[in-house]
């Protein structure tokens, strides 16, 4: 019996040793266009076993470059993609570089520290105060969101007058719609819930409607 440990390792095991038999074959057939019509076929079967590669755009290349490495790029077929090397299939990419934002009001967070930035550099003074309105009324849907409280438009106000050092002032109350820890709208058995219905069709599993006639089922007799 033949192990796994004892035979030839893998290239690429999603591939499978079957394709890596394949490929081990097209090294030994010394007819090019013969190598060339079994390098298509391999290609084929190798595009059937990953379905997940056929939603990018660059799949046909992508078999062909896992083609070569398979063979350890020793297969000499023509590709109508530029040959890899081994440099090039094996080259980490370079780490993308973390962006360091320090918001100097962490619990607003740093977007709207830009939005404050740009309302402040605004000219115009009716859109400096739509600016002002709309930085107010996510100041305060932003302490709703983690209170369960409502911040009075004071807080709101001074803040704001804080961060922007008078600034911005906005005149109209944000209107944020407060927290409600429990909701009794849909509770079952009560006042416009959900009532149990029996099977007569009478809700509440009382009888169903009372001018309903009554049914007798009596027995049969057979003469």
């Amino acid at each position: 019996m033949e192990y796994n440990t004892t035979r030839k390792h893998l290239e690429m095991r999603e591939y499978g040793r079957h394709v890596q038999q394949m490929v081990d074959h097209l090294l030994t057939i010394e007819d090019k266009e013969r190598r060339q019509r079994n390098a298509n076929a391999v290609i084929e079967m190798m595009g059937f076993l990953t379905p997940h590669l056929k939603t990018q755009e660059d799949y046909r290349q992508k078999l062909w470059d896992h083609l070569f490495l398979i063979s350890d790029f020793k297969l000499d077929v023509e590709s109508p993609y530029p040959k890899p090397t081994r440099e090039s299939l094996m080259a980490k990419p370079k780490p993308l570089p973390y962006p360091k934002r320090y918001p100097k009001y962490s619990h607003l967070g740093k977007h709207l520290e830009m939005v404050i930035a740009k309302a402040m550099a605004e000219e115009n003074p009716e859109k400096k105060s739509g600016f002002a309105h709309i930085i107010a009324y996510y100041m305060k849907l932003a302490y709703n969101t983690w209170h369960k409280e409502l911040i009075p438009d004071d807080s709101i106000r001074a803040e704001l007058n804080t961060i922007t050092k008078g600034e911005l002032e906005f005149t109209h109350t944000p209107f944020v719609r407060a927290y409600r820890e429990h909701d009794d709208r849909f509770k079952r058995g009560g006042k416009g819930g959900f009532q149990q219905r029996n099977r007569n069709g009478g809700p509440g599993g009382g009888p169903g409607g009372k001018n309903r006639p009554q049914q007798k089922f009596g027995k049969k007799r057979f003469k």
